[in-house]
């Protein structure tokens, strides 16, 4: 049986996912969607009402519904940062969200509305702040860091003691080596190695891969 009524503000497609997770796994019964009056394009989305994110208290009371901020790295993440600090001045708890098919250790320490999507490992004496995304299938080394705000995306590997300062974003299949602390403000582009520590505001982005001169048929002797 649901016992607690769930907002999701956003409706993009993090809102959709985020709404079936929330759901079929847990304690939560989504029962609106809400988005900026001015981004507000429907009046429904997959059968639920979509309202206007500044009204919101009047429909919704914060007394009987709390918030998921469904919005990924816009920003550098400063969108979902704005619109969940505006949640909790509204007088609403924000909802975090594990998959049961997580390894999150025992002794981790979780903020508050973060969401940890399937296959994610977090080994002991991590700390991961508040308002922070763990998409799906990343590795997050012992006694490592997380700051408030942050967005790892998949199969991103931060080895041990490392630190990853506010609103960061990694993207898919970049690495930390052991004990590299990342500035604040940082996007890593996909592939990205990190062995040393960087500076605030660092942009880095792999090399692009090459084709090659040979095709793909000519290289398998693929008669048409």
């Amino acid at each position: 049986m649901k016992m607690r009524k769930l907002i999701i503000v956003g409706d993009s497609a993090f809102a959709e996912i985020a709404r079936e997770y929330f759901d079929v796994n847990t304690q939560y019964e989504v029962v609106a969607f809400s988005v900026e009056a001015d981004y507000l394009k429907r009046e429904q989305l997959h059968g639920l009402p979509v309202v206007p994110f500044e009204s919101l208290e009047q429909t919704h009371t914060p007394d009987d519904h709390e918030v998921f901020v469904a919005i990924t790295y816009v920003q550098l993440n400063r969108l979902r940062t704005r619109l969940a600090n505006a949640a909790k001045g509204k007088g609403y708890r924000l909802a975090s969200y594990i998959s049961p098919n997580a390894f999150v250790w025992r002794n981790v320490e979780l903020g508050e509305h973060c969401f940890v999507f399937e296959d994610n490992t977090v080994q002991p004496f991590v700390k991961i702040g508040n308002n922070v995304v763990l998409w799906s299938g990343n590795h997050i080394g012992h006694h490592s860091v997380i700051r408030d705000n942050c967005f790892i995306s998949s199969h991103v590997v931060i080895s041990g003691f490392c630190e990853i300062g506010e609103n960061s974003f990694l993207g898919v299949n970049s690495t930390l080596a052991n004990n590299v602390s990342l500035g604040k403000d940082n996007w890593l582009g996909p592939g990205v190695t990190i062995s040393r520590a960087t500076e605030s505001g660092a942009l880095f982005s792999a090399p692009v891969t090459e084709a090659s001169r040979v095709s793909s048929l000519r290289f398998f002797k693929v008669k048409e």
